[in-house]
């Protein structure tokens, strides 16, 4: 099975932080007032703290070591006051950051399935579906765990840094100069691990991909998987990819913790330096024990956002390839829209003409493996054309082309008279219905996958579900019309699936209804079923109908053949018979030449 696909290792070039930050910046501006008080009260909060070491040293000079216990009810007052006020401005930021966070995390999610939904088809044809889903679940909660760690929190972690170094610095320059002399190492060791975390998590981000990508075409499969005993194979598949995952994580949890580590040992180095060189000045009377014991809580708090930082560091690296991830994505072209904006449908049809006509159209999938051949057909206004031929002969790739699903290689496809390439694509697709081989049921009620949630559909639902005879089996469920369904219609029949499918079509009245292979895989009675309602449908209605089951498409008013991408031979299903050419050699492998 296929566990991999475009995309899933493109990333892995060198990472920009500064250029995906201040793109991923343009989500804030919707929240810009709210990122903007709680910036606000980063400066109140680092104040608080700063304050704190310097009420200690003024109640040890002033109060403690003079032997002034009076002294200590303002200190301590103000000191629990500082406190109550330092915990109060943190929920206000946490709460803020959250808030805007959730808020952010949703409008990027709706931004990628957006972009998603107007992505072109061979787009996903090249993709792997787990990475793509990878991307708008766990990739952008990376990003919810980031606004958690607080990334503007980030800010006042340098601001209280500065503030710091400013008070020591203050209070005696060569102390201070003493202690900071353990920070170039601590810097060279920051950058290190950061060159060495961010490949990491890239590794980590592609192995989730592709584990995402087994479980959703497994448990898509997992009949088949079933009907042919590969349980014990797919679950290797499985431990594998399993295994691959959690050992990508392994130089994560190394680096984090080897980080953390090596930061607490440097606050513990920076406090035994404060105490060796301090102990000296305070014997030789040039330094207070207020301010020896005011240095130890500055250079805690100091660590302290480092702490912080080294853990806050793993996750702003796992966002960060989250971003490049994302931003990869939404980078994907979409579908190139027309030139020029629909006025009204009437702008797009033509007098007299056919309803749909290829002229010389060719198109390959590959370069070098051409799927139509120079095809020449056309498809009059109320006219029944049935498109019949062997499995990859091409008549799939002529529905593709005519909805604009891929554009074609060369010559030109008109519909009413107007070239498809200057016909919006919105337009273009609602001017038609399809109906394909393998029935879609979302979770949802029978009247809503019948409308599709579109109010003119939604008038015509009941009328709909009787002219292809759904209504027999919908009337029998629990709630009618209200029935809800479950995912993919699990509790449905491919046959009942398949009638909901085509009263879709019918309550959405297209121009053009496409058949393709729309009976293939129905039971005999619910063939009978549809049948007698495509008769009623049709009536005057223009189809495009593929098909194997040559006994579907006899009635037609016109059949073509397409053989290995070309138009081999065209006419009412008698004269091809009569023929003895390729339709009458298809005919003959379905009937034994018997007839019906």
């Amino acid at each position: 099975m296929h566990h991999g696909g475009l995309h899933e290792d493109a990333i892995a070039g060198k990472a920009y932080d500064g250029r995906l930050l201040r793109r991923f910046l343009g989500y804030l501006v919707p929240y810009r007032l709210t990122v903007g008080w709680i910036l606000l009260l980063l400066p109140l909060t680092t104040l608080c703290r700063l304050a704190q070491p310097l009420l200690l040293k003024y109640a040890i000079d002033h109060a403690i070591t003079p032997g002034r216990l009076d002294l200590l009810a303002g200190p301590a007052a103000l000191f629990l006051l500082l406190l109550l006020l330092e915990a109060l401005l943190t929920w206000g930021e946490v709460y803020g950051l959250q808030m805007v966070g959730q808020r952010v995390m949703a409008d990027l999610r709706a931004a990628l399935f957006q972009h998603l939904l107007r992505l072109p088809v061979p787009w996903f044809d090249k993709s792997a579906t787990g990475g793509v889903v990878t991307r708008l679940t766990s990739d952008v909660e990376a990003l919810g765990e980031m606004f958690a760690a607080g990334i503007v929190s980030v800010i006042g972690d340098f601001l209280l840094l500065a503030g710091i170094v400013a008070a020591m610095l203050w209070m005696d320059i060569k102390l201070s100069l003493v202690t900071f002399t353990v920070l170039p190492l601590l810097i060279f060791v920051a950058w290190l691990f950061r060159r060495n975390m961010r490949q990491a998590f890239r590794e980590v981000r592609s192995r989730l991909g592709k584990m995402n990508g087994h479980l959703s075409e497994v448990l898509g499969a997992v009949s088949v998987v079933q009907a042919f005993g590969k349980e014990r194979e797919e679950q290797s598949r499985f431990t594998e990819l399993n295994y691959a995952h959690r050992e990508a994580n392994r130089p994560v949890i190394v680096w984090d913790a080897s980080l953390y580590a090596i930061v607490e040992m440097f606050s513990s180095l920076a406090i035994a330096l404060i105490i060796w060189y301090g102990s000296g000045q305070m014997l030789q009377g040039l330094l207070t024990f207020g301010t020896l014991v005011a240095f130890i809580q500055y250079i805690e708090k100091f660590f302290g956002p480092i702490r912080d930082l080294s853990a806050k560091y793993g996750i702003m690296q796992g966002a960060m390839a989250a971003l490049e991830r994302i931003f990869a994505l939404l980078d994907e072209k979409e579908e190139a829209a027309s030139s020029d904006p629909p006025a009204s449908q009437a702008e797009y049809s033509a007098f007299g003409s056919p309803l749909v006509e290829f002229k010389h159209v060719s198109f390959a999938y590959r370069p070098d493996e051409p799927t139509l051949i120079d095809v020449n057909l056309t498809l009059q206004k109320g006219e029944r054309l049935a498109l019949v031929g062997e499995s990859g002969g091409g008549k799939t790739t002529v529905i593709r082309l005519l909805s604009r699903m891929y554009e074609l290689d060369q010559g030109q496809i008109l519909f009413d008279g107007i070239d498809i390439r200057q016909i919006p694509r919105e337009l273009l697709r609602r001017r038609m219905a399809l109906v394909s081989q393998e029935p879609f049921v979302f979770a949802g009620t029978v009247a809503f996958n019948i409308s599709l949630g579109d109010p003119r559909a939604a008038e015509r639902v009941r009328q709909a579900a009787i002219t292809v005879g759904a209504d027999r089996f919908i009337e029998q469920l629990p709630q009618g019309y209200d029935t809800e369904l479950a995912e993919r219609g699990g509790d449905l029949s491919l046959g009942e699936r398949q009638l909901l499918c085509f009263a879709r079509a019918v309550a959405f009245d297209p121009e053009l209804l496409i058949l393709d292979e729309a009976t293939a895989s129905v039971d005999s009675e619910s063939e009978r079923l549809i049948q007698e309602g495509v008769e009623r449908l049709l009536a005057g209605r223009t189809a495009l109908v593929i098909a194997h089951r040559l006994s579907t498409v006899r009635d037609a008013d016109r059949i073509v053949v397409i053989n290995k991408g070309r138009v081999v031979e065209e006419g009412p299903h008698e004269q091809l018979l009569s023929l003895n050419g390729e339709y009458a050699r298809l005919y003959c492998l379905q009937f034994a030449c018997g007839g019906d």
